[in-house]
Parts: structure tokens; sequence; C-alpha cells
């Protein structure tokens, strides 16, 4: 019997590695200077640690120290990528290409962006969560100044193409941003094989804390300019002003040191746990639905719907697991995953939507008591539903006239 609760809840956040943390310690008591402090040695061991993280964060991408502009999250980072580009470039274009699906961070800014006179393109995507390249293609114009997407979904966790999607931006000449959160420390990705121009990171989503996250902006092969969104005292190059958080930053480099060095190995471990947790799930419960791409999908990912199950009632008959029904940012919302519509789900699969995200500490054991605690629920919600019966009978349920 597996310690209870059990974390299945990854993607939302990660729990700080122990290694992370004893790195951050000294930082909080004993060198606790500011890193613009220039006068004295307090200053000085602070800068020294930042810059540190700056080189673990570049290498854990494949970018040069000089190109990780650091924030205080993803968000941050994603509103400074798009905000930042339209303000730089408006004398080129006003026009930006992004996703349906994309994180609400990316959706949001695009939204502002329009109020403020840009025109946004916003791309579906197919059954498997993918982007279509040649409907890409087709939306650049020559007023467009960024292409943004996502690398892989926080909810379904679809990898997209990234390297032909950099060819494509390259070749238009139009800059190239990856909101690349989910994928950064999990899958391979490299900023200069995928010719990607801007890209959003965050420690917290890798075993580091809450509260920092990185913008790599390109330096070399194709200079970015970013108009900064916070002004005030002209850090990190002047594009991204105030204090720098130095115990933030020593963590977030440290893990993304762990990441690198250790993926090769946690990959292939996370991956297979995945597919016991799917292969369990399976053999137990009919009527299952996995939401987007198998194929080009994060290894340690996996978004399954429940048909004749309603979600909210799964996940308090599973309380002792934690999972989510949508992604972190929009899980208080009764409205169906606006993902799992993109790819074409019904309202009625999406509410019976649950995201596994598995981590560093979980185990078979624990894979395994999941499959037997949700086959368990969903049989007994299904025993209380007439729909699962009437729809195991032959009855198709979209043609019945139900009474009000």
């Amino acid at each position: 019997m597996p310690t209870l609760p059990i974390y299945m809840d990854y993607h939302a956040t990660t729990p700080v590695d122990p290694r992370v943390l004893e790195a951050m310690l000294p930082y909080f008591t004993e060198k606790f200077g500011n890193a613009a402090s220039r006068n004295h040695s307090f200053g000085w061991a602070a800068e020294e640690a930042v810059e540190t993280g700056r080189k673990q964060v570049a290498a854990l991408i494949g970018a040069s120290p000089k190109e990780i502009v650091f924030t205080s999250g993803a968000t941050e980072a994603d509103n400074m990528a798009l905000k930042g580009v339209a303000q730089m470039y408006r004398d080129k274009g006003d026009h930006i290409v992004t996703v349906a699906t994309e994180h609400k961070a990316i959706l949001d800014s695009a939204k502002r962006l329009e109020k403020e006179g840009c025109r946004v393109t916003y791309l579906k995507v197919g059954r498997d969560g993918l982007v279509d390249l040649d409907e890409l293609r087709r939306a650049i114009t020559d007023r467009t100044i960024l292409v943004s997407v996502m690398a892989a979904n926080n909810e379904i966790g679809v990898i997209q193409p990234l390297d032909a999607i950099g060819a494509i931006a390259r070749e238009r000449g139009v800059l190239f941003h990856t909101d690349a959160v989910q994928a950064a420390g999990k899958v391979a990705f490299e900023v200069d094989r995928m010719l990607v121009d801007l890209a959003s990171l965050s420690a917290h989503k890798i075993y580091g804390p809450k509260g920092v996250g990185a913008l790599f902006v390109r330096r070399r092969n194709k200079r970015v300019l970013v108009a900064p969104i916070i002004d005030g005292g002209g850090h990190e190059r002047g594009m991204r002003s105030g204090t720098l958080n130095v115990p933030g930053i020593v963590g977030f480099g440290k893990a993304a040191e762990i990441c690198r060095l250790e993926m090769d190995v946690e990959v292939p471990r996370l991956r297979a746990l995945r597919d016991r947790l799917l292969e369990g799930l399976r053999s137990e419960i009919d009527e299952i639905v996995v939401n987007g791409s198998m194929e080009h999908r994060l290894p340690n990912n996996l978004n399954v719907s429940f048909a004749y199950v309603e979600g909210e009632s799964l996940l308090m008959g599973i309380n002792d697991v934690a999972v989510s029904s949508g992604s972190a940012c929009t899980s208080a919302s009764l409205e169906p995953s606006y993902v799992l519509k993109a790819i074409g789900a019904s309202d009625e699969l999406a509410h019976s939507s649950i995201r596994f995200g598995l981590g560093r500490w979980n185990t078979a054991e624990e894979v395994d008591y999941v499959v037997a605690k949700l086959a368990s629920v969903v049989r007994r919600l299904r025993d209380l539903s007439p729909l699962y019966e009437m729809a195991k009978n032959g009855v198709d349920l979209k043609k019945v006239a139900w009474q009000k």
C-alpha cells in the first residue's frame, strides 16, 4: 500500500528537489546580498550566484548565458515576449500568429494586444492537438512579426513540431516564440536546432522554486530586441527591471542542471510509468478516450476522458490522488477545457477528463493503486447513471429526445 495521498499533478507544480533546496538555503541567510550591489562582497557573492544560475539554465536549452533574462515566472515571460515584441517591432508589422490551445498567459496577452490595435490569428489544431503547418504558412503575412507556438501543451501534453515551425518562421523573416515550460527539462529542447528566437521557462515545473522563471532572448545569428514591460533600474540588461530573486535563481539553476544531467534516465522511467498507467486503465475500464496524440507527447503526461462519468464526481471519488480536471490555471472554472474543445471533444467527454502528470517521485506501486482506485470509482459512478447502461444496450444517446 503506497503512502497516501498520491501526487500525480506534476504539470501544475513540482516539489522542490532536496538538492535544489540545499543549494538555495545559504542565499536566504549567510549570502543575502543584492546582486546589483557592486561595492562590497555581499553583492559580489550574490551576483556570482546569479551568473552561475544563468549558465545552468542556458545549458539546459543550448543557449548562451547572456540570452537568459530572469523573470518572476513563465507568465511574465510570456507577457514579455508578446508585448515586448509587439512594441519593439510595431513599425515593421502588427500581426501575431498563435494557437487556440496555448496557455492563458499567451491567449490573454494576445487579446490585450488586439485591444491595442494588433491583429492576431489563432490557429486551430487537429484531433491530435497538432498544428497544421500548411495553415501556419498561409497565416503569415508581410505584416506578421511573431509566431508563438507552445512546445508542449500543459493539459494534453502534445509536443508541437518546433523544428518545422522554426524553419517556417525563419524562412519568412518572422520571430518565433515558444512557451517551453512543460517541455524544457523533460524532453530534448534546443533553441539553436529548433530556430527558436524567444522561449519562456519556469523553475517550479522542473523541481525548482515557485516565483522564478526566464525568457530566452536570442542574441546570436539574429539578434532579437524586446521592449521592457517593467521599468526601473535597468536590471537584466534593461529588459526586466527589479531586484533579482537570488535564492530562486540559484534554485532554478540547480534544478535545470539536475534535469540536464539526469534526463536520459528519468525520461524512460516516466514513460514506462505513464504506459503502465494507460495499459492498466484500458484493461480495467472500457469507454475511455485518450485526448491528443500519443506519438507526439510528453513522456509523463496522460489525459483521459471517462465516458458516462462526470469529472467532478470522479475527482471526489479519488480524493486521495492529486490529479487535475484541467490546467491548474483554469481549474476553478466550470466551463469545459478549451484545449479539449479545440481538439473536438464533446462537452460530456471534456467534463469527464483527468490529466495525469507523473514525476520524479512517483512509483509503479502508486500507479497500480491509482488504476485500481479509478476502476472502482468509475464502475460505481456508472452504476448510478442510466446513460452507460443505455449506451451498452445500443441506444444512440445523441438521438434521444430528453424531456425537460
